[in-house]
């Protein structure tokens, strides 16, 4: 993202932040057509393409997810969250109660995960406050880099108070869900 120019006169710190009504109505009216583009806070970031492993961890883990969960839950890939009136995260893979979403999307979920590689930065520090700011009790970043996840627990005061690291020989059990145990080695390949 480039930086803002400087123009004499003009005063950056009198910019609003986007609101998601009006981030939703642009994305109607097709304005990002061939752009990925979430709203965190306000602005507009562009998504990283995906790659093979990124793509595979989502599948993976998405398919472990439905299997171990049922109808207690509904898994959602790469859709959005209304968590704000200043955010709509795309998460990579979302854990939200059952609903129906046809007309309103999800203000909160279960679990949210985050396959990192590129974007391993912004996911442990912009979106780990994100989404513990809007209370969602659970955040994974299936790290790609070093193949852990990184699992984060505990959202108090825009932080989450208790990390934990799981390795490709652990299982990762789902705090809202603690018979739900994912073997780490079953979505997360070998760095």
């Amino acid at each position: 993202m480039a930086a803002l120019p400087s123009l004499p006169g003009l005063l950056w710190d009198s910019r609003r932040p986007l609101r998601r009504r009006e981030f939703d109505q642009l994305v109607e009216f097709g304005a990002f057509h061939d752009e990925r583009v979430e709203l965190l806070a306000g602005v507009l970031i562009e998504m990283s393409p995906q790659g093979a492993a990124h793509s595979n961890a989502v599948a993976k883990l998405a398919a472990l997810l439905i299997a171990a969960l049922g109808s207690r839950a509904e898994i959602r890939s790469h859709s959005p969250l209304a968590l704000s009136d200043e955010s709509e995260p795309e998460p990579d893979v979302a854990v939200v109660p059952p609903g129906d979403y046809s007309r309103e999307l999800p203000h909160t979920a279960f679990l949210v995960v985050e396959v990192a590689d590129s974007s391993l930065r912004t996911d442990r520090q912009v979106k780990s406050a994100l989404y513990a700011q809007a209370g969602i009790p659970e955040y994974w970043i299936v790290n790609l880099v070093q193949g852990a996840v990184e699992v984060h627990r505990e959202p108090i005061d825009g932080r989450y108070a208790k990390e934990l690291r799981f390795t490709r020989a652990d299982t990762v059990d789902l705090a809202s869900f603690p018979d739900a145990r994912i073997a780490v080695d079953r979505f997360v390949p070998a760095p």
